[in-house]
């Protein structure tokens, strides 16, 4: 994995994160494939909630897509 890459990615979840963990959850990143997209895997009070996948996509994924040029998805992984 491209380590630039690798570390906007990680820059953007910190400008996230405080939201995540002020309802009790959090995001770790475990991959960036080639084809743009970001594996992460949901912690805390995301595992199990039903608003996780609505975080995701419209907090999570449009915060890497507008700050990470390349980045085309995000998909939550176990």
């Amino acid at each position: 994995m491209d380590s630039v890459l690798h570390e906007k990615v990680e820059k953007a979840l910190e400008s996230i994160r405080p939201y995540l963990k002020a309802d009790g959850g959090d995001v770790k990143l475990v991959r960036v494939t080639d084809e743009g997209i970001v594996e992460v895997k949901l912690l805390g009070a995301c595992v199990g909630c039903p608003m996780s996948q609505m975080t995701l996509r419209a907090g999570v994924e449009r915060a890497l897509i507008r700050e990470v040029p390349g980045i085309r998805r995000v998909e939550a992984v176990n």
